[in-house]
């Protein structure tokens, strides 16, 4: 039976972060992940599942030894942003340069940053991989928690830390409430070749019931789409002959980049609001999306998750080198109010963005109109609302 300090189950890219963030604290650390991912070929099309990775989650690769490799690998820069309601005057825009930056963030494939944060982990020598690995039953014990896997093994771990994914099932097996809510929109995924280039610019539009986001790739021409529609309407565009698909693009993101031509196939996922009532209890911690699900409509949710690892990293630090047990619930509650704290405000905000977006009422269109005016040219508005879509106020100390 292997013995470990913190077993962490799902191998994902949140789950892979703390791995590689506890390498050299002095903590043994377990990765027990269902399925190894494919190696990356060099030349193979961009991958259809992208983040936009902010400064926070820059700093956090960084510092773990992946940023570099991600980097040159496939990862897309952008150093602006714009967002407008179609057919009105709402509109706000922001530019790296006049804000004081270098770019506004990443536009990465989740496999690329999958594969650098797996790599990095393989290299780390406080931490095993099991993969694949899938978990049979877990106990918590009063001084440790006994994990039996499918084929047989047994783990046990002072901490057990859940990073398998919105349907968690150690969240499930721990009784832990969950808060959830559907958006009644699906999103349609694809990558998108355009007439112009993107300038390296993020885009995104307001329509009624959709919002439309082109994500800028390496490829000047190159972007990829996230199209959050009603769930017919996403399977009809699904579903639709290219020309249809390409046309009815063109028409929703306001022709800015000219013709649209779809380069892909095109997947579609429902999207659903989660929120755990706990993020800890007695020898568990979650994480990432077991602990939270967003609306895509700012790309943070991948972001978030980093944050948590950043956090649950500067926490079980502290407390190994105080001498403390790590699996207490009494003192990982310090990790789940903070990041209740940050992940609360972001569904806050992602769910009053996304209301006050919906519908076609006159009054209501004006509202958002004039309130995306003034956040445009209102001093001292623009660079609030930037630091904290790059992250920069929700900082773990180790990381400032």
């Amino acid at each position: 039976m292997q013995s470990v300090d913190v077993a962490i189950v799902g191998g994902g890219m949140v789950g892979l972060a703390l791995a590689c963030g506890l390498q050299g604290s002095g903590l043994r650390v377990a990765v027990l992940e269902q399925h190894a991912p494919v190696p990356l070929e060099e030349d193979a099309p961009a991958q259809l599942r992208v983040s936009a990775i902010n400064a926070a989650s820059e700093k956090l690769l960084t510092r773990l030894g992946v940023w570099s490799s991600i980097v040159a690998h496939r990862a897309s820069c952008y150093h602006g942003m714009e967002v407008w309601d179609k057919d009105s005057f709402g509109r706000i825009a922001f530019d790296d340069q006049s804000m004081g930056y270098s770019h506004l963030g990443h536009i990465i494939e989740n496999s690329v940053i999958h594969q650098a944060l797996w790599n990095k982990a393989h290299q780390c020598s406080d931490v095993s991989i099991l993969a694949p690995a899938e978990l049979q039953q877990v106990a918590w014990g009063e001084n440790e928690a006994f994990l039996t896997l499918k084929d047989g093994g047994m783990l046990t771990a002072r901490l057990v830390v859940g990073a398998d994914g919105a349907n968690s099932w150690l969240r499930n097996k721990a009784d832990i409430p969950l808060t959830f809510w559907d958006y009644n929109h699906h999103a349609l995924v694809a990558t998108i070749r355009t007439d112009e280039p993107h300038q390296a610019i993020a885009r995104q539009v307001f329509h009624d019931e959709s919002i439309l986001a082109f994500l800028p790739l390496a490829d000047p021409h190159l972007c990829s789409i996230v199209w959050s529609l009603p769930p017919e309407r996403a399977e009809q565009m699904q579903q639709a002959d290219a020309e249809a698909f390409n046309q009815a693009l063109c028409v929703a993101f306001d022709n800015r980049l000219g013709l649209c031509r779809v380069e892909s196939e095109r997947q579609v996922y429902p999207l659903t609001g989660r929120y755990a009532r706990h993020f800890a209890g007695h020898r568990l911690a979650l994480m990432g999306d077991a602990a939270h699900t967003i609306h895509p409509l700012a790309g943070q949710g991948v972001n978030l998750g980093f944050m948590d690892a950043a956090e649950l990293v500067s926490e079980l630090k502290r407390l190994h080198g105080q001498g403390k047990d790590i699996g207490q619930h009494m003192y990982l509650r310090r990790y789940e109010r903070s990041r209740k704290h940050s992940a609360a405000l972001m569904l806050a905000g992602m769910q009053g963005f996304r209301e006050l977006f919906s519908g076609t009422h006159p009054a209501k269109k004006l509202f958002r109109d004039i309130g995306l005016k003034l956040a445009d040219t209102l001093p001292g508005v623009k660079p609030q609302l930037l630091r904290q879509a790059m992250g920069l106020n929700d900082l773990p100390q180790w990381l400032r």
